[in-house]
């Protein structure tokens, strides 16, 4: 997968997105393809898919978290499954924070497993049954709608409302994963997350196919210490300007904004050159809690930069503090009537 989209992705297709259509044309029929023909595993337990249309960005392992803290509030005990994106281990993994790096698991399975039971795996067949082993009550999978071979009992597909599907082509054209009409035939639900218009027509397109469309923003959860500060800002996320946009949120002055690869492991020059310039300029040094994870204390100055940066961390609101509960509803109900066929047969 991408991990970091080029920039005519998100404009207006030109002649770049032209050029590149005909291997677009093949990528979607591929793709759609494969998402009208996989042949798909089932476990016995509840699998919510939390998945994009786009290439990253979109806000789903905020999600993934915040339907994982529901579920707990209704006494059940739920489990991420990630394909461990960026990490090298090729087995079946059970994450582990006090032991595994980002360079093992990828970043993102490191932020989930801080809030329960998280398991990677290349295989997401396997990595399921490795969650029902492990105790887990309801599987919550973080990415892997379009690809994925695994029986979903909710597919909820998050869109930021800022860029919405970018160009609208396919891979590598734009960002978009596979065929809309595929996408929306298979998904359950759309989450449109922020106060943008350029999701709209996406919006009403699934509204009219029948699809349940959920709302929600993302929260800053700064306190307020950060008013009128001046601050260095670092991402290596695959949307750098929606972080810049939280840290204003806040009310720091954004003084400078760093932008990395999604997924980036910082070298020693990089980590030096951020903390001999926040120093020279006199500037708070900010980040997120993805990039924060991918340091490691033991390297060279990382430790500094760790103790020196500030996490400003975010949580998805949705509008409806019910829709949450009624996701996971929606999908004990279909795990129930899947696995009552499956005992018929």
């Amino acid at each position: 997968m991408v991990s970091e989209a080029p920039p005519f992705w998100w404009t207006k297709a030109d002649w770049r997105a032209y050029g590149l259509w005909p291997m677009s044309w093949m990528y979607g029929r591929i793709s759609g393809w494969r998402m009208d023909h996989a042949r798909r595993s089932s476990v016995s337990v509840p699998i919510i898919c939390v998945g994009n249309f786009t290439v990253g960005g979109a806000g789903k392992t905020p999600t993934a978290i915040a339907l994982a803290r529901a579920a707990r509030k209704r006494g059940l005990k739920p489990g991420f499954l990630s394909r461990g994106y960026g990490g090298s281990l090729d087995v079946t993994t059970v994450v582990d924070v006090t032991h595994h790096r980002a360079r093992d698991v990828g970043d993102e399975p490191l932020l989930l497993a801080r809030e329960g039971l998280a398991v990677v795996c290349r295989r997401r067949v396997d990595g399921a049954r490795r969650l029902a082993a492990e105790g887990a009550d309801l599987i919550i999978m973080d990415d892997g709608f379009q690809s994925a071979r695994l029986t979903f009992d909710f597919s909820l597909l998050v869109i930021d409302s800022r860029r919405g599907i970018g160009n609208g082509f396919m891979i590598p054209s734009g960002p978009v994963r596979a065929p809309l009409r595929q996408q929306i035939r298979h998904a359950t639900a759309l989450l449109k997350i922020g106060n943008g218009d350029r999701a709209d027509p996406l919006i009403r397109r699934a509204a009219r196919a029948g699809k349940q469309i959920y709302e929600a923003n993302v929260a800053h959860l700064d306190d307020g210490s950060l008013k009128n500060v001046p601050v260095l800002a670092w991402a290596g996320i695959a949307d750098p300007e929606k972080f810049f946009r939280t840290v204003r949120e806040t009310g720091a002055i954004l003084a400078e904004g760093r932008s990395f690869p999604d997924h980036h492991l910082f070298s020693e020059d990089e980590i030096t050159d951020l903390l001999d310039h926040a120093a020279a300029q006199g500037y708070q040094l900010v980040t997120t809690a993805k990039d924060m994870v991918r340091l490691e204390p033991s390297h060279g100055r990382a430790g500094e930069l760790m103790e020196k940066s500030r996490v400003i961390d975010v949580e998805v609101r949705f509008d409806d503090p019910a829709s949450p509960g009624k996701i996971i509803d929606a999908a004990l109900k279909a795990a129930r009537a899947r696995n009552l066929r499956k005992d018929k047969k």
